[in-house]
């Protein structure tokens, strides 16, 4: 499947939308995806997805909703699963 963003996932972004990061210039919208729970091993997540294909493609849907809704900024630690690390 090939994935082709919004052009206006902008367009309607309230004033304020994208915020400074402290001193660096880095603009952060004001809301942002945690990866935590929702992408992890299969069958983990809210939707229970028991396979890897419709977990993985529930994943992606996710992130292309965000992405295309004006988020941009996706959080990911290392030990986020479950199992730790999965997502």
């Amino acid at each position: 499947m090939s994935y082709q963003a919004n052009p206006a996932r902008y367009d309607s972004a309230p004033k304020g939308w994208f915020r400074r990061c402290g001193r660096s210039g880095l603009m952060l919208p004001a809301l942002s995806l945690g990866c935590w729970n929702n992408f992890g091993g299969a069958g983990t997540d809210s939707g229970k997805h028991a396979d890897e294909a419709s977990f993985h493609e529930n994943c992606r849907q996710m992130l292309f909703t965000a992405f295309d809704a004006g988020i941009t900024h996706f959080y990911l630690a290392n030990n986020y699963g479950p199992p730790p690390g999965a997502a």
